[in-house]
């Protein structure tokens, strides 16, 4: 095999950071040349300014460094043309034109919906920190901050300021701690600015979010929703049908009649309701070792009951989390208490125990066997 065989065999062994798919599949290698012990390689960016260059320079350089006749790499990185960009964006979109993937009959990424009945009862926090104790599984996680007027998924996340890299109308989720991330405020000019949607003007954002972005094969999705029952909610049901949903609540039991309504609102558009969450729950004093109960007790019982007796099935209760102030300062700083709690994370490990893990069914998957 020739040096030029060998330099083209070690490329196809790099992997685009962010489209997770080889440099010659994407038609990012446009030129190989090999002289005097200098391989000199030609990448096409898919954007100009493309944060992943550092990163694909190093990647490669690597990649070529086992190559014995090879003794420096000079990598000169151009930018794809219009034809070029829409060819990686057949590509990733398996030659379809845009469509949601997990509206398709032969998705298998289980998609939830965190609800809650009102603000204010740590919804964004029970999806962020389920979303990482699944990535810390090794399953593929993917969150859609849906909560279109009060988005924080980024800081929770510890991705403030940055923005998808976008092909196009084709963009890529943000990632970090294993989750691919897409909110609103990400294609705000201004972070302080506020979104002013309504009506079915609301329905198309959610669309734009869930087909633009290229989510790849996702094991799972969680959407977090705004609080209460408005148009998201609903327009999850339309644009999702398979989705399911789980309702956080806290122990107050007034709290409970609320967090009701937006599993009430599920079951009308016939999704399934699959558990509810209590969180700031009661705590133990370190000192005196007492229960202590801020918001009460009860509420999480009392809102898992209503729903089964509306629902007529079983809606359990899959986990009380309780109130300590470590699970705000790590939302504060973007650190899930989920990867630097033991405690924690084997709270929220037995609620995935409950909920995701199940076997992949081919129910409905086209097989594409000719009989």
């Amino acid at each position: 095999m020739s040096t030029v065989e060998l330099i083209n065999t070690a490329l196809g062994t790099v992997i685009d950071p962010e489209l997770h798919k080889p440099l010659p599949e994407l038609g990012m290698v446009e030129s190989v040349d090999f002289t005097d012990g200098i391989a000199k390689i030609g990448i096409l960016l898919t954007i100009v300014g493309c944060p992943m260059k550092d990163r694909l320079h190093s990647d490669i350089t690597k990649a070529l460094s086992d190559i014995s006749d090879v003794k420096s790499v000079e990598i000169n990185f151009g930018v794809m043309n219009e034809e070029q960009r829409n060819n990686v964006k057949k590509l990733i979109r398996g030659g379809r034109e845009k469509f949601i993937p997990f509206a398709q009959p032969d998705s298998l990424t289980r998609v939830l919906g965190i609800a809650s009945g009102k603000g204010g009862v740590g919804k964004s926090s029970v999806t962020v920190n389920l979303a990482v104790a699944a990535a810390a599984r090794g399953l593929k996680v993917g969150i859609l901050d849906a909560d279109v007027y009060g988005h924080s998924i980024p800081r929770l996340m510890g991705i403030l300021d940055k923005r998808p890299t976008a092909i196009d109308q084709t963009f890529i989720p943000v990632e970090n701690y294993g989750v691919k991330v897409v909110s609103m405020e990400m294609f705000k000019p201004e972070r302080s600015d506020p979104v002013a949607y309504r009506g079915p003007l609301l329905h198309r954002v959610l669309e734009q979010l869930l087909s633009d972005a290229y989510w790849g094969d996702l094991d799972l999705l969680l959407l977090d929703l705004p609080p209460g029952t408005g148009d998201i909610a609903i327009s999850l049901g339309q644009l999702i049908p398979t989705s399911e949903i789980i309702v956080v609540t806290t122990p107050q039991i007034a709290a409970a009649e609320i967090a009701e309504r937006a599993g009430r609102i599920a079951h009308q558009i016939k999704q399934p309701v699959i558990g509810v969450i209590e969180n700031m729950s009661e705590s133990i004093d370190p000192e005196s070792g007492k229960k202590i109960s801020i918001f009460g007790s009860g509420g999480g019982e009392e809102t898992a009951k209503r729903l089964s007796n509306l629902i007529g099935v079983d809606v359990p209760l899959l986990a009380k989390i309780p109130f300590n102030p470590i699970l705000r300062e790590g939302g504060d700083e973007g650190n899930p208490i989920a990867l630097t709690d033991k405690g924690f994370a084997k709270i929220f490990d037995e609620i995935l125990d409950q909920i995701i893990i199940r076997p992949k069914s081919l129910v409905g998957v086209r097989l594409n066997i000719n009989t």
